[in-house]
């Protein structure tokens, strides 16, 4: 109704029917969808009803606005909370007639002058597009993002953002003054609409006041402060976002290496992660040292129940040699956790352990990237931190692989880099960030902390998160 924000992602139905519309729209609004509209006008009129019926039940559920397109007449009987007219659809005063006052009346508009005319008929929201080409419809026409900049100007009503917008455009048209934005195939075409959704709804957090985005770190603790839970926790907080943890383990450790381990009972875990999703409700989960089998299972429970995104650091064995994740967990990992990661960050020890042949050189990272990618995980970034010459990653996002060098910094105070980018990646992603952005700026975050660190310790000291959070802020803030 009129006293819920219209803002976040706006989903409009594809063409899915029945059993299978209903299942994608309630995954989107898992992941974080906040308003849907209903498109249904080649459906027979009464599998309308029943259709609109069923998603209106689904957006109650999930709290989320249910908008049905062009029929005020079926938004009435399904109990939708309004209706979005086009430019060739009744006019608002004929839709008010309907609904009458207490519901939501959006219109399609492509210029300022359609936007102050549908304001000043009574409209509630002005949707804008196409921003970019779209397939979706054929006789959409492309205005721009300075056309949304001069609508914004020009009207105070909530201003949805449609057509051809995908992940990676999704921050320009919040930046550009969109309340919300409204996608069709990016999510409801994907292989997991509640990830489509979530990473796309995430970046409305880039509006925030600090900390802007809530991340849960599942890792063990290191006494020594440079990696794990501590590790973590400062990433989180000095890039700005709100750090929440669940400890997998207690390590005796220094810059020279791990003296003892002392890991947590699955149960206690289980009740930490309990505590922590339930009240605090985070949205990004980046995970380090797992330990055993069981706590990999209730993690990689809990990521699929409730569609978060899982920035997965495969943390298997110490600079020093200790073992980290036991060999029982390994396999748990492949078959459990990697179908629920959207990013598996894995040094390449580490991908080759997981993807199971040795991982040297860069066509063997990719080789790597593309099988991790076949065992389930969404996206993978291999870090060539082990490689010779300079310091290369690899990001295989989707299906576009990624490249990513910088100059290999001679420097013994590494201890910690595993965890802190993938801490950072998680944080930004987190803030509102899209993955190429997020994992580029944590690359550069990463760099500047081994660059800048200090010898403490007699090891393989930590790096320095101070000054590489205020080097990228810095950076961010001015661009």
């Amino acid at each position: 109704m009129k006293d819920r924000p219209l803002q976040g992602l706006y989903l409009i139905t594809d063409d899915s029917r029945g059993e299978r519309l209903q299942a994608r729209v309630a995954a989107a609004l898992q992941g974080g969808t906040r308003i849907v509209q209903y498109r249904g006008k080649q459906v027979p009129v009464s599998d309308q009803r029943h259709e609109a019926r069923a998603l209106a039940g689904l957006c109650r559920q999930a709290g989320a606005l249910f908008i049905v397109n062009d029929d005020p007449h079926l938004a009435l009987d399904c109990g939708a909370d309004g209706v979005h007219l086009g430019q060739q659809d009744m006019t608002v005063a004929e839709a008010r007639a309907v609904l009458g006052p207490g519901k939501i009346i959006g219109t399609s508009n492509r210029t300022v002058a359609q936007a102050l005319a549908s304001r000043q008929a009574g409209a509630d929201y002005i949707a804008v597009g196409s921003i970019y080409p779209t397939g979706t419809k054929q006789d959409a026409v492309h205005i721009g993002l300075d056309t949304l900049r001069a609508v914004r100007r020009a009207v105070d009503l909530p201003l949805v953002a449609i057509g051809g917008i995908d992940r990676d455009h999704t921050g320009e048209v919040i930046d550009a003054g969109a309340d919300a934005v409204a996608l069709i195939s990016a999510v409801m075409a994907d292989p997991s609409p509640a990830l489509a959704a979530r990473e796309i709804a995430l970046q409305f957090n880039r509006r925030a006041t600090p900390p802007r985005g809530r991340v849960l770190t599942v890792a063990g603790s290191d006494s020594g402060g440079g990696a794990g839970i501590q590790a973590d926790l400062k990433t989180i907080t000095l890039l700005g976002g709100y750090g929440m943890t669940v400890i997998t383990a207690l390590t005796a450790q220094n810059t020279r290496g791990v003296r003892g381990i002392h890991p947590v009972p699955a149960a206690f875990v289980a009740d930490q992660l309990t505590a922590v999703l339930e009240d605090l409700h985070p949205e990004v989960v980046k995970t380090g040292m797992l330990f055993d089998a069981a706590i990999v299972e209730l993690v990689a429970r809990e990521l699929w129940t409730r569609g978060l995104l899982a920035v997965v650091d495969p943390v298997m064995v110490a600079k020093g040699g200790a073992l980290l994740l036991r060999d029982d967990a390994v396999q748990s990992c492949r078959e459990l956790l990697l179908p629920r990661t959207y990013l598996l960050t894995p040094n390449l020890p580490e991908a080759a352990e997981l993807a199971g042949f040795p991982v040297e050189t860069e066509a063997d990272m990719e080789k790597a990237a593309r099988r991790l990618q076949e065992l389930g995980a969404r996206n993978i970034l291999i870090k060539g931190g082990h490689l010779d010459g300079e310091a290369v990653d690899l990001l295989l996002d989707g299906s576009t692989l990624h490249r990513l060098p910088a100059a290999r910094l001679d420097n013994r105070n590494t201890h910690g880099t595993g965890c802190t980018s993938s801490a950072a990646i998680a944080t930004l992603l987190a803030a509102g960030q899209p993955l190429p952005q997020a994992v580029k700026l944590a690359k550069e975050f990463i760099t500047e902390a081994i660059r800048t660190a200090a010898d403490l310790g007699t090891g393989h000291g930590p790096v320095n998160h101070f000054a590489a959070a205020r080097y990228l802020l810095n950076k961010i803030e001015g661009s």
